[in-house]
């Protein structure tokens, strides 16, 4: 039976419990260099209860969890203390040189692999057919990222080509979504990315994509400036 003395099975070792010290590949990382030396549990590569239960749920999900639902999920005091077990988990991942970490990327965090496994990992799960963008399908969804809302006549003016296929292609992949109508002559849906899109391209928020600052303005920002400060006021003024 398990547990009896002398049986070959009664003892078996920890998970993560520190090996005879003839082990190479204890001391060292992937990378073949010597690990430093760092007090506590860290130094073990150890996880405690609640590192282990945020872990978990973090493999699991399959998109982003949000701290505040991280926590609920993990059985953790608040947000806070969500983010302060990730910082940990990722300090355990870069000290024993781990293919994953955890990433902020949208609303939440994602246990994701490191960049450098990414051409091996895509032609594994053939990930790189599946997820590929065409460039038209992209040079749209970077239109609609940077002018957002917009109408899907607004993107065939800048494109120059009509897109009503594309963008439904991108409405069914989730990367755009429709956020209501415009005003406009026939109320045109606006279209908006979605969590979604900042998953795929790894960013926390729309502040992220290059040239932010400059690029990104909506056709509403842009009529509102060409109005004036004048027509703005007379629309309130409207409409009361």
């Amino acid at each position: 039976m398990w547990g009896q003395p002398g049986h070959p099975l009664a003892v078996r070792p920890a998970p993560f419990a520190s090996p005879p010290a003839s082990t190479s590949w204890w001391q060292r990382g992937a990378t073949g260099e010597p690990r430093t030396a760092v007090s506590g549990t860290l130094a073990l590569g150890l996880r405690s209860a609640k590192m282990a239960r945020v872990e978990a749920v973090l493999l699991v999900a399959g998109q982003a969890v949000p701290p505040r639902r991280l926590a609920q999920l993990a059985l953790l005091a608040d947000a806070t203390e969500a983010r302060t077990i990730v910082t940990k988990l990722n300090t355990v991942y870069d000290q024993w040189s781990t293919p994953f970490r955890v990433e902020r990327v949208a609303a939440g965090y994602r246990l994701l692999t490191r960049p450098h496994y990414a051409l091996w990992l895509g032609k594994l799960h053939l990930r790189e057919a599946n997820h590929r963008l065409s460039p038209p399908a992209l040079e749209t969804v970077v239109i609609i990222a940077y002018r957002q809302p917009l109408t899907r006549a607004e993107i065939e003016e800048i494109r120059g080509v009509s897109c009503a296929e594309i963008l439904k292609q991108l409405l069914e992949r989730g990367l755009v979504r429709i956020s209501g109508t415009d005003d406009s002559l026939g109320r045109p849906f606006l279209f908006v990315t979605t969590p979604v899109f900042l998953e795929t391209f790894g960013l926390q928020d729309l502040s992220e994509l290059p040239l932010a600052e400059k690029l990104r303005w909506s056709p509403r920002d842009r009529d509102a400036a060409d109005a004036g400060p004048g027509a703005a006021d007379s629309r309130d003024e409207g409409g009361e």
